[in-house]
């Protein structure tokens, strides 16, 4: 089976162009990564803040070029530094940002936010835009009555789901989910990841899933990649990296998660009582 999405050895550098004091130099941000993601699987990628996650993120939304190396969609080369991209090509990658405050327009209604893309991409007219933005409110445990408000009449939760409905409304192969529940409460947290699990089960979707939050990875990962220094310095199934983690940095990053099942917390305020 051909993978939704496939990248091979790709790098971005960030040229800084050099001042009074400072020389030029050369930021390499993603330096030679090589992944797969089959349809209806997720692949988490993990690191702390400036492994070039994000940046990576950018490169498979065709946001940014690669410098170098290949990436493939459905089996199709995709380099916008050297070819336009056809409206298709953009229809089946959607992202799904941190955020859920500052990605929806403050000044447009909910129903204009989902009808928008189908405006841009498709000659879908206008009733069939609207029935097609009800259902997938729906979809995403909202109301049809939600069809005609404003972002700010709405919860963080709330927020996120209408980003998520957004990303859908072009039926896209490959979603990416750049910290999607990071700015979520934890309640809201869970119910945001059971749902992006659901729909991922209805429309056979792929997930691109960034986080640093490794209790999230482990909940909805079928695979993980480990990034540093913009390398990826592990990747394998979410069963052999969580249980048997190879590179000293993954190791690293577990130890210093917090556990947050009873035993743990109970031992660690045993601890701190007899200090």
């Amino acid at each position: 089976m051909t993978p939704v999405l496939e990248a091979r050895n790709l790098k971005r550098d960030y040229h800084i162009p050099g001042s009074l004091f400072k020389k030029a130099r050369t930021v390499h941000a993603v330096k030679g990564v090589s992944f797969s993601v089959e349809q209806g699987k997720t692949l988490a990628i993990v690191g702390e803040s400036g492994c070039g996650k994000s940046t990576l993120a950018r490169i498979v939304t065709m946001i940014d070029p690669a410098t170098s190396g290949d990436m493939l969609i459905d089996g199709n080369k995709v380099d916008i530094a050297h070819q336009a991209l056809t409206s298709d090509m953009r229809r089946k990658v959607q992202i799904v940002f941190q955020n859920p405050y500052g990605t929806l327009n403050p000044r447009k209604k909910i129903g204009d936010i989902l009808t928008e893309p189908l405006v841009i991409n498709t000659d879908m007219k206008a009733a069939d835009r609207k029935d097609k933005a009800m259902a997938m409110l729906k979809k995403v445990g909202l109301e049809e009555k939600h069809y005609g408000r404003y972002p700010h009449m709405f919860s963080g939760g709330q927020r996120q789901r209408v980003a998520i409905a957004r990303a859908l409304m072009l039926n896209p192969r490959l979603l990416v989910l750049d910290e999607p529940v990071s700015a979520l409460d934890l309640s809201v947290q869970a119910q945001v990841l059971n749902l992006l699990a659901d729909l991922q089960d209805e429309f056979q979707l792929t997930y691109v899933f960034i986080s640093h939050d490794l209790s999230v990875v482990r909940y909805i990962a079928d695979d993980v990649m480990v990034m540093y220094y913009g390398e990826a310095v592990e990747y394998g199934s979410r069963e052999e990296v969580f249980a048997n983690p190879q590179h000293s940095y993954t190791r690293t990053l577990f130890a210093a998660t917090p556990r947050a099942d009873v035993d743990s917390i109970k031992a660690r305020l045993a601890k701190k009582a007899a200090a």
